[in-house]
């Protein structure tokens, strides 16, 4: 059971059909099932075959590193699909852990902020590579998912583990895309932007990836550890300046962010002859499990699109004026994903993205005539807050709300959507941490 709370979100026969579309989709990219899909291992010929590109010979050793929310499982299932004996070394950083491993070591390490815990784990990453003269004929498969950026820090020369820290903070809650996060996050670390694979070679890199981008950007997922970086440190001081970041962003990371645009530091590779990266999971995924268990269901299913971006109050107010208008009529489940973007006011509340488009939705979806259901959840369990995925209303919210004299507009305007649905109850999605990380989903139920 994902949903940890799911009898308490049952009151109608619409909160019982989403609570089983959602535990459909986020069954579906859960890591293990992702990595038997993906990975299969021939123990006597010592074949490894990742996507149908086959890579180990028998005189390899194989090591293992990486990070993210869904490293932790991911690394579990390598062991069990190669056996602990064929694989000399690992370490990877998760967000939490409790799994199973032999050989790969797994370091607990601090999300969204990056911590002391993450940069130890980056550095035994890095040190296996002259403890066990890592070469040529061996293979690193890295281990990538989402919150790789912050799970794996690795501060530039002068750039601290602090700095980091702050700026990471800074662009959060400033408004910025993850890309646009990732393009400075990129440009004051060791690893991100394609570094991690450059110092592994000459080694094969192999890096199996689940994904929670839109549009699946291999330069954005974790930052791109094992990827090209098509970006710049020109790009990464635009992205401060379009914020008003460079005067607020501690001192270090502006100065090295310089030094990177006058040449006096190298740029992030271009290129990576030694690094194939796959993707084995995604947020399209999801929706087409929720979508193949709707039709189980008797329902009539229909994916609007995985790549939803943009402002999340906005999107909120489009698509519910798209339901209201019969813009998908004939069809009884809605399914969306992706990440949309909340613009915070200075004296934000608490929530995040997923709790604020249902809180704004709450409102949008006003004038609907048929009995109907929002639902918006963090594939990863954790919608800003540790153990709150999302948020579910309905067409009885509202009134609810104006039943118990709580002023929604006032929530909605202060981004405290989580305070908001404390007091309604019945509200909240709460599964903790998941193991995995494939964006958003956003489901519209119809009675």
């Amino acid at each position: 059971m994902i949903i940890k709370n799911r009898e308490e979100l049952i009151s109608s026969g619409l909160r019982a059909r989403a609570v089983e579309l959602i535990e459909s989709g986020i069954k579906s990219v859960m890591p293990a099932e992702l990595m038997q899909s993906a990975v299969k291992f021939n123990r006597h010929t010592k074949k490894l075959t990742v996507m149908e590109h086959t890579y180990y010979a028998m005189h390899s050793r194989v090591f293992v590193i990486g990070g993210g929310k869904a490293s932790g499982q991911m690394a579990e299932e390598l062991e069990k699909i190669l056996g602990p004996d064929n694989i000399t070394a690992g370490v990877v950083n998760c967000k939490s852990t409790g799994y199973k491993t032999e050989k790969i070591s797994l370091i607990r390490a601090g999300h969204p902020l990056p911590d002391e815990a993450g940069v130890h784990g980056v550095r035994e990453m890095l040190a296996m590579k002259a403890r066990y003269n890592i070469g040529k004929e061996d293979l690193v498969i890295c281990l990538i998912s989402g919150g790789g950026s912050a799970l794996m820090p690795c501060p530039t020369t002068i750039v601290t583990l602090e700095d980091q820290q702050a700026i990471t903070e800074l662009l959060l809650k400033c408004g910025a895309d993850i890309k646009e996060i990732n393009t400075v996050r990129k440009h004051v670390s060791f690893t991100a932007g394609g570094s991690l694979g450059k110092f592994y070679q000459p080694a094969t890199v192999i890096s199996l990836i689940i994904s929670d981008v839109v549009g699946d950007d291999l330069g954005t997922i974790a930052s791109g550890p094992t990827f090209p970086d098509s970006t710049t440190f020109k790009d990464a001081y635009h992205v401060l300046q379009k914020y008003g970041l460079l005067d607020k962003a501690p001192a270090h990371v502006t100065e090295y962010i310089q030094m990177g645009c006058d040449g006096r530091v190298p740029e992030t590779p271009k290129e990576l002859n030694n690094c194939d990266n796959h993707i084995i999971g995604n947020n399209r995924m999801a929706l087409e499990a929720m979508a193949e268990k709707a039709r189980d269901m008797g329902l009539k299913p229909f994916i609007i699109t995985a790549g939803l971006t943009s402002d999340t109050t906005m999107q909120a107010f489009r698509l519910a004026e798209d339901m209201k208008t019969g813009h998908y009529r004939g069809f009884s489940v809605i399914l969306l994903g992706g990440e949309t973007t909340p613009t915070l006011p200075e004296n934000a509340g608490k929530g995040g993205r997923n709790q604020h488009f249902a809180a704004a939705s709450m409102l949008a979806m006003q004038g609907m005539r048929a009995p109907w259901l929002v639902a918006s959840i963090g594939t990863d369990g954790s919608d800003y807050m540790t153990d709150i995925a999302g948020a579910m209303i309905d067409d009885r919210s509202l009134q609810q709300a104006r039943e118990m004299g709580v002023n929604v507009e006032h929530y909605v305007e202060r981004f405290d959507s989580n305070s908001m649905f404390e007091k309604l109850g019945r509200s909240l999605i709460i599964t903790g941490p998941t193991g995995t990380n494939v964006g958003d989903v956003i489901l519209y139920l119809s009675g």
